[in-house]
């Protein structure tokens, strides 16, 4: 029995998330086919943690085992041989049985991209939120030094997805001004509630338009309450661009 890991990109646009669902399109359940036509046996595919539907991934991690002598470079091609264009295998390796994928995280970053512009775009349309009312970047960078650190995120986690212990670490938030109109929010923590970066941006683009002051951050993580935050930003701008494991992913 081998042990190994998986990065991989993907477009999320046609799937319903990562997990494996009984009816839907689910990344999980598209490389799980895969693995099983390669080894010739069913096999179980454990990711760092669930995207949503319509979330895309730049380096999602993922583990698996299963007896095959196949090399890992081959177990690489051989996926991608087989996946479909909107989900890429990056890296294949072999790693200790001792790692997991999920509970090993000892942080991600997600990125999350709006259009900042009267007029949509066409081309990339799939991978950005637009926004036509004008966004201060310094309003909503002062909205985000609020969230730094350990705090209780209840008021951003989604409703029906209710966790015992709703505090996460965040290390580093804030927005960049990139090229073509866009605005990029990044932001890398211990760990993330279900919708918690999206309903993050919602609030801070709020905070950004004028709605909200940037002081109403500490207010909303006070409260806890999350019928009293902004709506949930879309999850097509949303990317999780890398997972990391203080070095234990080395194999």
């Amino acid at each position: 029995m081998k042990h190994f890991q998986l990065i991989i990109e993907y477009d999320g646009t046609g799937y319903h998330g990562w997990q494996r669902q009984a009816e839907d399109r689910t990344i999980q359940a598209e490389i799980e086919t895969a693995l099983a036509a390669m080894t010739g046996g069913p096999v179980t595919l454990i990711g760092s943690g669930r995207t949503d539907a319509g979330v895309h991934a730049l380096a999602q991690s993922a583990h698996f085992s299963c007896s095959t002598r196949i090399p890992p470079e081959s177990v690489k091609n051989g996926l991608n041989s087989l996946l479909p264009p909107d989900i890429v295998i990056h890296a294949c390796r072999q790693v200790p049985d001792t790692f997991h994928a999920r509970f090993d995280v000892r942080g991600k970053t997600y990125h999350y991209h709006i259009r900042n512009h009267p007029e949509p775009c066409a081309v990339g349309r799939q991978y950005a939120w637009h926004l036509r009312a004008p966004l201060s970047i310094d309003r909503m960078n002062a909205g985000a030094d609020c969230i730094l650190g350990t705090h209780d995120f209840k008021a951003f986690e989604g409703a029906g997805s209710p966790r015992s212990d709703t505090r996460r670490t965040i290390f580093s938030a804030d927005w960049i001004e990139a090229t073509d109109h866009r605005v990029i929010f990044r932001i890398t923590g211990s760990g993330f509630l279900r919708f918690m970066v999206r309903n993050i941006v919602g609030a801070l683009t709020a905070v950004g338009q004028g709605k909200l002051a940037p002081e109403d951050i500490d207010a909303l993580l006070t409260g806890r309450d999350r019928t009293k935050a902004p709506a949930t930003a879309p999850p097509h701008g949303l990317f999780l661009v890398s997972v990391d494991y203080g070095g234990k992913d080395s194999g």
